[in-house]
């Protein structure tokens, strides 16, 4: 495993006007296709697996072992969705990708329906970033008047077709069957498995689901070689990742890095935390991730050494929090979010995301006693592994860990009799109108 950034998907957002057809064609973009469409479906299926690559959207599982499962005897239509609905707080990697190169995600979509023989494929995106949308829509339109999308692709004989559908606004709808819900025309909520959508999925009919960096990984993997992608991360963390460094961190961004890259080597890239403070936590994966601590800033940011320090990958949203930050009032921010995004399907969720909320919200301002804290982590319980899906999960890791790793600071807001943290100072950049 190499330290050094590895600019693949990002290599190109630096180019003039980078998400126009023109400047992505003029750095080799679409010669994937050729490549692709010299192959049978199965040997790019094949590609896919020898590489490694795993899903990038969170739970990392192995992208060539999801498209195998689609079962080619099934003589319904097969489809792709590509899930752009990134909103979980802090997550902020697909947006940028699709903004800076929309046709790197495009080609990545042709190339994985070919391999799946799907000729319809849909990326579903989140209503409220209708800029993405905007320049989505323009770079398939791109993309049909030069013949890469359409009948007959580069005469191969092959025919897809791409429609870019925007989303209603809800964080539910990145979970995979909520988001085929939504993009059935119904309200988005999880759909009770199995079945699984690789059988019956999108209008029932196989379907594979796979995140935005996933789909736009698989034209240089072409490209490139299997050998070349699997020599880059670790032995079952194959590959590069874009890391989303944001908070109280010098430079926040984008660093695009093989897997297994410490926080303290993005940290020192990114250069430092701010100016005269240190970190104090962290996430490795979005605000549904188990907090971390300094004391895991050199645990490889690999799936399982990740796991093995009892959080998760994620989407290596890498939220940087320093010791001006009250842990208390940044996990309630969380829990609120998710009390509102949930779907109401199930009970644990429903009702324990609302009372998940107002225990944190008594003990954030100083009310309550010490058997509170055990009332949120009994509240956690019974949501854990209860819920309709990964939601109500989601909702109770920073909780849970916050209070693994922070409890005497749980204990000093009631103690003090409320929070005893300044919240300007916590502030990352100057309210406006504020003197230097």
């Amino acid at each position: 495993m190499t330290d050094t950034l590895t600019p693949v998907l990002t290599d190109n957002w630096d180019a003039d006007r980078a998400w126009t057809l023109a400047s992505y064609e003029e750095r080799g973009g679409y010669a994937a296709l050729d490549k692709a469409f010299a192959m049978t479906p199965d040997a790019v299926i094949d590609t896919v697996k020898e590489s490694g690559l795993r899903g990038r959207g969170g739970a990392g599982f192995p992208t060539g072992m999801k498209w195998g499962f689609i079962p080619q005897d099934n003589p319904r239509p097969k489809y792709l969705v590509v899930n752009a609905d990134e909103s979980e707080p802090g997550t902020c990697k697909d947006i940028p990708l699709m903004m800076a190169s929309p046709h790197t995600l495009v080609e990545g979509v042709i190339v994985s329906s070919y391999a799946i023989r799907a000729n319809t494929a849909f990326i579903y995106v989140r209503g409220e970033v209708l800029h993405v949308i905007r320049r989505l829509q323009r770079a398939v339109q791109e993309a049909y008047l030069a013949g890469h999308l359409g009948k007959n692709i580069h005469g191969s004989g092959y025919d897809l077709d791409l429609i870019v559908h925007a989303g209603a606004g809800a964080y539910i709808c990145g979970e995979e069957t909520a988001l085929l819900e939504g993009l059935e025309g119904r309200r988005g909520q999880p759909r009770l498995r199995p079945p699984f959508p690789a059988v019956a999925g999108l209008y029932a009919s196989p379907t594979v689901i796979n995140n935005v960096e996933s789909i736009a990984s698989v034209p240089s993997i072409i490209t490139n070689g299997a050998a070349w992608f699997a020599g880059m991360g670790t032995e079952k963390s194959n590959g590069f990742g874009i890391f989303s460094l944001s908070g109280h961190v010098t430079n926040p961004g984008q660093y695009e890095a093989p897997l297994g890259i410490t926080l303290r080597e993005l940290i020192g890239l990114a250069g430092g935390m701010r100016e005269g403070h240190e970190l104090k936590f962290w996430t490795p994966g979005g605000s549904s991730t188990p907090l971390l601590t300094p004391e895991h800033l050199d645990v490889p940011l690999d799936f399982e050494s990740v796991g093995a320090a009892g959080s998760m990958l994620g989407t290596r949203a890498l939220q940087l929090f320093d010791e001006t930050t009250c842990v208390v009032r940044a996990v309630l921010r969380w829990t609120e979010f998710y009390k509102h995004e949930s779907c109401g399907k199930c009970t644990p969720c429903r009702e324990g995301t609302w009372w998940l909320t107002q225990t944190m919200a008594r003990l954030e301002k100083g009310q309550g006693d010490e058997g509170d804290l055990d009332l949120l982590l009994d509240q956690c319980d019974n949501i854990l592994g209860r819920s309709f899906c990964a939601l109500g999960d989601g909702a109770t890791s920073p909780i849970s860990s916050s209070i693994q790793h922070f409890r005497d600071e749980y204990l000093a807001h009631l103690t003090h009799g409320g929070c005893p943290f300044d919240p300007a100072a916590s502030t990352a950049f100057a309210p406006v109108g504020a003197s230097a």
